[in-house]
């Protein structure tokens, strides 16, 4: 039993070391980002999911006997998931700045409030626990998926600028941690997730180790397209301009037919012929 009970401290206090490695795995990232000054394209959706289910499993552990190393982990994501949402929202456009905060009221503020609402009042202490075991493995599994987004960016620009190996390395070793102290505490919710956490940290190392010297793929945005057809069509429209022009100005004979009547309207319009030419070599 003591030998058990030591497994099970250490996966925990395992667990807990390198998932504070998964916590800190971004903080070259969000370094280039304040460097650069802009939020380069990445998503807050990974970080807004990972505070929800660090929140929810805290409040989890707060009704589960024993469940310090459960504690110490989420109160240490939560703070630093804090820290990288406020560095997002400080760099992001304002487009994404309205997404992330629409996200954060929808999940940490409304969602969270429910939930705590709901199993404070409708259930008993031994059932609370089972009904937010069953809630944090949902959004265990959310935190998992939600680097999903990346791969797919990854695999449309063949470019893993956006998928640090690190993180991918760390929330793989994170996983088997987590596994085995839940399967040794039988602990279905913690150890289930971590299941599928491990499959997709395997994909996310693959998919690096594929693409990792690939050229980057660029993607032409539409609205130069559309820029050059209004090119297209103001050169066509020019010429138009200058075949009538052309045609007002032919000089006119007179009327024994071997001669030429001078017209000033004639050397008008070739003037204005010639500075139609001369902007169309320009253009």
């Amino acid at each position: 039993m003591a030998l058990h009970l030591t497994w099970v401290f250490g996966f925990g206090l395992l667990g807990n070391f390198i998932s504070c490695l998964v916590c800190l795995a971004p903080l070259p990232t969000f370094y280039r980002i304040c460097k650069k000054k802009t939020s380069e394209g990445f998503h807050s959706i990974p970080y807004v999911i990972a505070l929800f289910s660090a929140m929810l499993w805290l409040f989890y552990a707060l009704f589960k006997e024993d469940a310090l190393l459960l504690i110490t982990i989420n109160s240490f994501t939560f703070f630093m998931e804090i820290g990288y949402i406020f560095m997002y929202l400080f760099y992001a456009t304002k487009k994404d700045k309205i997404l992330t905060l629409k996200l954060l009221l929808l999940f940490n503020v409304f969602g969270f409030g429910l939930i705590c609402v709901l199993t404070r009042f409708l259930t008993q202490r031994q059932k609370r626990v089972q009904v937010l075991g069953w809630v944090c493995m949902t959004f265990s599994l959310c935190v998992f998926v939600a680097p999903l987004f990346i791969v797919r960016k990854v695999i449309r620009t063949k470019s893993v600028e956006f998928m640090p190996f690190s993180l991918s390395f760390f929330l793989t070793l994170s996983a088997v941690m987590w596994f085995f102290y839940g399967f040794l505490k039988k602990d279905q919710f913690v150890a289930v997730p971590n299941i599928l956490g491990l499959l997709f940290g395997i994909l996310q190392m693959v998919l690096y180790m594929i693409y990792r010297n690939s050229k980057k793929v660029v993607v032409v945005e539409p609205k130069l397209k559309l820029d050059i057809s209004e090119h297209v069509v103001d050169l066509e429209k020019l010429g138009a301009a200058i075949c009538s022009e052309i045609a007002i100005g032919i000089p006119k004979l007179n009327d024994g037919g071997d001669g030429i009547i001078e017209d000033q309207n004639a050397k008008e319009q070739t003037k204005k012929i010639m500075k139609a030419m001369d902007v169309t070599n320009k253009l």
